[in-house]
């Protein structure tokens, strides 16, 4: 008997490599379970749903999680715990991914709770689960009782090189001037979201229409494995339009309901739409006897149908929007720099009653976000943050800390100012945006974008270009009559069928995401609505550059000063130090923090430009490498009868000729110079032994001396004491006699088996003539063979 399960698989090739859809191996208990796996990347998505609508329910409650599992990369959590927590930045950003192309493909009016959730098992670090998310939870639905109306697919894009490439690796995406994850259904396109280099918009959507043809495969093979395997969808009961009461509660309103909803003002909006609401609800209650509470729910949503269709018609019919604008109108703006006295960094930009303030904050290298997850990246430089408050709409809500979409407005905002951030050579900042929502109606996530822009540059960061942000809508009716909507606010966001935010500099996009409350557009609609948006994005950069239109040259005095000193890699020891004790003792004296990377790359961050430079002058004449030229100060360590040694470094000694410490004869060292005197000197030689010549002279009247050619026998002539041939180590017999007339005469008596003197040793000969005796010769020096 075989007890294994009747496993099923449908595989489509992508890109080169097969992404293979499982289902009957595992999780057999779910309503729909399907593995997705791509190289080495493997992921389980399930599906389920409850049989029966939630009492009272007036919105379709689905909940799509992603579950991210350390094993999958062979990692253990850090931490004490040991265990995963709470969902990663990633693991939240991914859900949402995942959840936005779904939603809109449900019945109208479902209520029934449905959970769709993803759990990474595998992740090969160069195909990114998220998209195998996107294409398993379609699946897991398609195959499930669930009333879905998909499949849909997922597929990323790359531009490398000027090609479009289709699911790059991590490895590929490294060099891709795009990155953008598309999703979509077999006719129409869901949503698009990613990042850029400042890629013009053609390229853009030519990769999503390359990405579209690919999204069909997959909808394909979703669809054979549903014939294969599905199970019956759920009968779904609609409650139908009530025409008669829509058509009684339409003649009750007459014209007060365009009066109360077309008005630029939100708070007045709100105010005469609210009070409408209350007097309509009232009359048809009252005339509906005794059951009032039915009665109440059926007049309001009525009122709420009602005010949609309103406001959709005056749109499509006649381009008239809410609050006056034509549909390619920007609302007004103004926008300030330097709002916060102690902020490094800070702007206030404010669009029609849309207003975000930006604070940028620098630190030090060490201050970067620490990332504990699937992916490669440990940590990241760069981090935005997007605070959405209550009274921002003007509600009362309890805080409980960053939703899904405060996270997910927050890395949109983030990815939009990537392309052009410097290099961290270039400017060796961590850079943090928060951007407080002071109050939205509608586009605040692009207005962080813009007050993002303003604030980096009142920081004095040198970004490349400015970036500025818009959110394009828009709405169509069932002729296939629509409008494309520039800026758009809150009420047309919430009545309209997409929200496509873009952002981007004046040269090309860097960021995007577009989600659809629609069965998906076609790439037309979005050709034409990226082509609306770089204009409204250009008339947004004007106004902002009005304000400020460059960085500033200098930052803030309350911000730290950084700079870096590029060191060899084998230097880095000489810099720390015995047990950290020259690292330690530099960063107290100059009241700074010192960080050294694996490739001699050092950051110091202190306060004030004078401490930070004090650290790295320190550092560069701890690892100071020579040249002949060099103009150096140090104090005098040792003086010896023909010259003296001076500290040019850390551990680095020059010496200089008793000819070469003034401009006048000098005819006893201690004349010229004494132990500790400080001396500028000019570097003249440098051996091939590391030894060091300097010299006083040349610092004084910036004439180097001239080499001096060496004599028969090499430098410092013939040797005087003859050819004694080898040194042997034990009894070496009487020395050959030589002349000593300028040493004086020998002392008698044995040789001194005590400890000897400690002599320094003056540097031999070497490619160059310094013109001193040579050490047998040397004045002041003994030789270790003689007593």
């Amino acid at each position: 008997m075989n007890d294994r399960p009747n496993v099923i698989e449908e595989r489509v090739t992508i890109a080169g490599r097969d992404m293979i859809f499982e289902t009957g191996k595992i999780a057999g208990l779910a309503d729909g379970a399907v593995t997705v796996r791509y190289g080495d990347s493997l992921v389980l998505s399930t599906a389920e749903g409850e049989s029966e609508a939630r009492e009272g329910m007036d919105f379709f409650p689905l909940t799509v999680d992603y579950e991210e599992r350390m094993f999958a990369a062979g990692k253990i959590p850090g931490g004490f715990i040991k265990r995963e927590g709470r969902p990663s930045e990633h693991a939240v950003l991914t859900a949402r991914l995942t959840d936005r192309p779904l939603r809109p493909l449900f019945p109208s009016g479902y209520r029934n709770e449905v959970q769709v959730m993803t759990t990474v098992l595998s992740t090969d670090q160069q195909n990114d689960p998220d998209i195998l998310s996107i294409n398993g939870a379609s699946a897991a639905l398609t195959i499930s009782q669930v009333p879905f109306q998909g499949p849909i697919g997922g597929i990323r894009i790359g531009y490398i090189n000027g090609e479009l490439v289709v699911n790059p690796t991590h490895a590929e995406l490294e060099e891709s001037m795009m990155d953008i994850v598309v999703a979509g259904t077999i006719d129409a396109i869901m949503m698009v979201e990613g990042e850029c280099r400042e890629v013009p918009e053609d390229v853009l959507v030519d990769g999503i229409a390359l990405a579209h043809e690919q999204i069909k495969l997959l909808v394909e093979a979703q669809n054979r494995l549903q014939q294969r395997v599905g199970k019956p969808k759920r009968e779904v009961t609609m409650t139908p339009k009530d025409e008669a009461h829509l058509s009684a509660m339409s003649n009750f309103l007459g014209k007060r309901l365009d009066e109360a909803v077309f008005n630029a003002d939100k708070e007045a909006r709100l105010e005469k739409t609210a009070a409408l609401k209350r007097e309509v609800v009232a009359h048809f209650v009252a005339q509906a006897g005794d059951d009032a509470a039915a009665a109440e729910k059926k007049a309001k949503a009525a009122f709420e149908f009602l005010v949609k269709a309103t406001v959709r018609s005056a749109i499509i019919e006649r381009g008239d929007r809410p609050d006056g604008r034509t549909p390619d109108e920007i609302r007004p703006i103004w926008s300030e720099v330097g709002y916060l006295p102690r902020a490094h960094g800070s702007a206030v930009f404010t669009r029609g009653q849309t207003q975000v303030l930006t604070v940028a904050t620098l630190g030090s290298t060490k201050e970067d976000q620490m990332l504990d997850g699937l992916g490669l990246e440990t940590s990241k430089r760069y981090m935005h943050h997007y605070n959405f408050p209550p009274f921002s709409v003007g509600e009362v809500r309890r805080l409980r800390g960053p939703s899904r979409r405060d996270i997910g407005h927050g890395a949109l905002a983030e990815r939009a100012m990537l392309a052009v951030l410097p290099e961290q050579a270039e400017f060796p900042y961590v850079l943090r945006l928060v951007s407080e929502i002071m109050s939205s109606n509608g586009s605040s996530s692009m207005a962080s974008v813009c007050g993002s822009t303003m604030a980096l540059m009142d920081a004095g960061v040198p970004i490349k270009a400015p970036v500025a942000g818009v959110a394009m809508g828009l709405i169509t009716d069932e002729s296939g009559r629509y409008r494309i909507l520039s800026d758009i606010q809150g009420l047309e966001d919430a009545l309209g069928d997409m929200d496509f935010k873009v952002a981007g500099t004046r040269t090309g996009v860097t960021a995007i995401q577009m989600d659809i409350k629609v069965r998906g557009i076609t790439t037309q609609i979005m050709r034409e609505a990226l082509q609306q948006a770089l204009t409204g994005r250009l008339f947004i950069l004007d106004k902002m550059a009005e304000t400020i239109s460059a960085p500033r040259g200098t930052q803030s005095v309350f911000a730290p000063s950084i700079v870096t000193v590029k060191i060899a890699p084998d230097q880095i020891g000489a810099v720390i130090g015995p047990g950290g004790k020259v690292i330690r003792a530099i960063q107290e004296a100059s009241g700074t923090k010192i960080d050294i990377e694996d490739d001699g790359m050092v950051y110091i961050s202190g306060v004030g430009q004078e401490a930070t430079d004090a650290a790295a002058d320190q550092i560069r004449r701890i690892t100071y490498t020579p040249s002949v030229g060099d103009r150096l100060t140090g104090p005098v360590k040792t003086i010896i009868a023909v010259g003296a040694f001076v500290e040019i470094a850390p551990g680095k000694d020059a010496f200089v000729h008793i000819s070469q410490l003034g401009t006048e004869r000098v005819e006893k060292v201690e004349d010229a110079v004494q132990v500790g005197d400080m001396l500028e000197v000019v570097v003249t030689a440098v051996r091939n032994d590391g030894k060091i010549d300097a010299s006083r002279r040349t610092a004084i009247t910036g004439e180097m001396p001239a080499p001096r050619q060496p004599r028969e026998g090499g430098f410092g002539g013939p040797r005087r004491d003859g050819d004694r041939g080898p040194r042997r180590d034990g009894d070496r017999g009487p020395r050959p006699d030589f002349d000593r007339a300028d040493r004086g005469p020998r002392p008698e008596g044995p040789r001194s088996e005590g400890p000897r003197p400690e002599v320094q040793r003056q540097p031999e000969a070497a490619s160059v003539s310094d013109g001193r005796p040579s050490d047998s010769r040397r004045p002041g020096f003994i030789r270790r063979d003689e007593s």
